[in-house]
């Protein structure tokens, strides 16, 4: 196996690391094809994953050609689909072929399900977005035959219509749907060739499956890709259309197939799914909640309900001690409190748990415990890791006490709630904990460090040590560090960057990675506060990141229950040395945007950002993220600017995958540890922007409708 196999085959199980056993999905196993999609062998067919499935495909061909394909299930009928692949001696340098790494994307959408009578009906691009290596349009039909077999016929274009080809039917509708664009090896790829799709000539192609069992799958397919690219280059013998192969499902999450390609090669398909609805453990095994206590009744213990404590230090003191000592029990640092005869108000940190309205359910039942039975009023705010208090809710006791257990509870809790924004909450009274400021903390562990899919090698990765710390003298005012020192990895490897016709805000990053000793990845100080109802404000100066150093200033308009927020941000900033320390280069930046954000429900949220990037160049970034109640997210965006594809380079405009996978989903345990990734196929100068970790969007997301309401179902969890 040649080293840039091997580096295929880590990518590959680098994204599977995480497809821990899945619940089976349906009783019937799917079969996946060599691009990582529900197929035959080459072939696709009409089938879909189930909603949100999240799969890696490796694929390995014995004339040494490897694909790596990740695919997301977004809705129960569209699947979008990031491939990245390498072929020998395929790019034309001089008189000599060398190997070609490939990016791709691809759109599948169901347009019919299966029914009695009825198969399921797909229409696919392949590689809509990419240097059109593999690009080919198809619509195709699957329909179940009995219990064991499944049959798929289709048509294609493009790749998929190059074997056994006619004219194209489209033709009859216009007759530019008669030619097609050639393939140009070497095209910087990038943008959308709409002016090739469904064009050119057309052919069909057809399969079956059998399933002798519930893990075993033989599949035959009449496939209609000549591999013309490939022959012509000599790096495959294409002797028969009919391909042949068998799949075994190892385990739940795990497939792994055989193929016979062309009548020449042989192909191995290793398969990885997981779902993030679905958690390995079930609905966890973090420890149960303190339950509420019930006040005893006021016409029997009139004493109970007395008010005459209300204005005595010593039994507010002892109270709120009590208070502290019950929240920290359940995960949550008290700062402040206001007590009254008939209302209670809590401020805390939520340090253990990844949604906020299972911090609230906790902080609820903990305040029955030691809170007068004469309160009946309950205001709960939780604060970011900032200081930045977003929404205040409001329970009356007497719910808390009736709704615990009762079969809807949750739902009837939210119907009864009120929620406010915490900024309107009077201060009058408030007093804070002896140990709320000032604040330190530290922490020293691994980190991993990677750079995926680059033109030249698909995975780099650092690994070392890293030493953090924070300290909060005062509330709202924070100072972040962290230093790294690199152990080993190969992210410095490879030539210095290539030519930029832009300021090179991005490109040098090579450079940064090859810093010999510590290095500073943060050193800043932050103030987060709340200039009115429904603002928030930041501003950050110092070291805010690996390469820029500068001062930042944010502003975010978001009311308590809106589905729309909006933001300013301005950067003034100036390049680091690529050492890691405390010097400067002379590259400076400017940036600014405008940003909005909307959910749009059932976990899709959009946002929108209007601005200056890095390099000066001006344009705006569109990002799509599903968000699930566990914390899990996925999405995808896209940078495009007044740059020229000729200018920004080979991939045209910036572009990439985000996925966030939290701790607490594998563990089954309580955290609000989590691992984010960003897949991006290419860094190039256009599109950049600073990588701040203090943006204020994702600190008050999730403390403000309509997230806080979307999870509330944790609440008594």
């Amino acid at each position: 196996m040649t080293r840039q196999i091997k580096t295929i085959a880590m990518a590959g199980l680098l994204a599977s690391v995480m497809a821990v056993p899945a619940t089976p999905q349906e009783s019937r196993v799917r079969s996946i094809n060599s691009y990582g999609v529900p197929g035959l062998i080459d072939m696709p067919s009409a089938q879909m994953h189930p909603d949100a499935e999240l799969s890696t495909s490796l694929f390995l061909m014995s004339n040494g050609v490897g694909r790596t394909t990740l695919s997301f299930q977004l809705t129960d009928r569209l699947q979008g689909v990031f491939r990245y692949a390498s072929v020998p001696d395929f790019l034309q340098v001089g008189t000599t072929f060398r190997r070609t790494y490939d990016r791709s994307f691809d759109l599948r959408y169901q347009l019919f399900r299966e029914g009695r009578y009825m198969p399921a009906v797909t229409v696919g691009l392949q590689d809509f977005g990419g240097t059109s290596l593999y690009s080919g349009e198809y619509v195709v039909a699957t329909k179940d035959v009995g219990e064991r077999f499944t049959v798929t016929g289709g048509i294609g274009w493009g790749r998929f219509g190059t074997n056994g080809s006619f004219s194209n039917p489209l033709g009859k509708i216009d007759e530019r749907f008669n030619t097609r664009g050639a393939f140009v090896p070497g095209a910087s790829g990038g943008s959308f060739s709409t002016d090739q799709w469904f064009r050119g000539p057309a052919a069909l192609f057809a399969g079956v499956e059998y399933r002798p069992s519930d893990r075993w799958t033989l599949k035959a397919e009449y496939s209609s890709d000549a591999y013309d690219e490939e022959v012509t280059r000599g790096i495959f013998d294409n002797k028969s259309p009919l391909n042949f192969g068998v799949e075994y499902q190892a385990r739940p999450g795990l497939r792994i197939g055989a193929y016979t390609v062309g009548g020449s090669e042989i192909g191995l398909n290793l398969h990885f799914t997981l779902n993030p609805k679905r958690p390995p453990n079930g609905g966890g095994v973090e420890e149960a909640a303190r339950p509420v206590t019930l006040r005893p009744p006021e016409e029997r213990f009139p004493d109970a309900w007395t008010t005459a404590w209300e204005g005595n230090a010593r039994v507010e003191t002892v109270v709120a001690t009590n208070l502290q000592a019950v929240l920290a029990e359940a995960g949550l640092e008290l700062i402040s409190y206001n007590l009254s005869a008939d209302r209670a108000t809590v401020r805390f940190r939520n340090t253990r748990y990844d949604v906020a309205s299972q911090a609230i359910g906790r902080a609820a039942r903990a305040m029955t415990a030691v809170i007068p039975a004469s309160v009946e009023t309950f205001v709960i705010i939780p604060e970011t890791e900032n200081s930045l208090a977003a929404t205040g809710v409001v329970l009356r006791r007497s719910d808390v006490e009736a709704l615990e257990n009762a079969p809807n509870g949750a739902a009837e809790l939210l119907a009864v709630a009120g929620l406010v924004d915490a900024q309107s909450v009077p201060s009058e009274g408030r007093v804070y904990v002896e140990d709320a400021y000032p604040r330190f903390r530290w922490n020293i562990g691994p980190f991993l460090n990677l750079a995926v899919f680059d033109a030249e090698n698909p995975l780099r990765a650092d690994v070392g040590i890293a030493a953090s710390a924070d300290w909060e003298p005062v509330r709202g005012l924070k100072f972040t560090g962290t230093v790294q020192q690199n152990i080993l990895g190969n992210r410095e490897d490879g030539d210095d960057p290539i030519f930029s016709a832009l300021p090179r805000v991005r490109t040098d990053s090579i450079r940064f990675a090859r810093a010999d000793g510590p290095t500073i990845e943060q050193l800043m100080g932050g103030y987060y506060f709340r200039p009115a109802r429904n603002l928030y404000g930041r501003v950050s100066a110092g070291l805010l990141e690996r390469q820029y150093g500068g001062v930042s200033a944010e502003l975010l308009w978001k009311p308590v229950s809106s589905n729309l927020a909006l933001g300013l941000e301005v950067n003034k900033v100036r390049q680091r040395e690529f050492d890691g320390g405390f010097g400067f280069r002379n590259l400076e930046a400017t940036t600014a945007f405008a940003s909005a954000y909307w959910s749009h429900g059932n976990g899709f949220h959009s946002q929108v950002d209007v601005g200056q990037y890095l390099a000066g160049d001006r344009g705006a970034t569109y990002r799509l993220t599903r968000e699930f109640d566990n914390g899990w997210k996925i999405g995808a965006y896209a940078t495009k600017t007044n740059v020229s594809a000729a200018d920004f380079g080979e991939g045209s405009f910036d572009k990439g995958l985000t996925l966030t996978i939290p701790f607490s989903w594998v563990t089954g345990r309580p955290s609000q540890q989590r691992s984010a990734i960003t897949l991006q196929p290419l860094q190039r100068d256009g599109g950049a922007r600073l990588r701040l970790s203090d943006r204020l969007y994702p600190q008050v997301q999730d403390l403000t409708g309509p997230n806080l309401t979307d999870q509330w179902g944790r609440v008594w969890r």
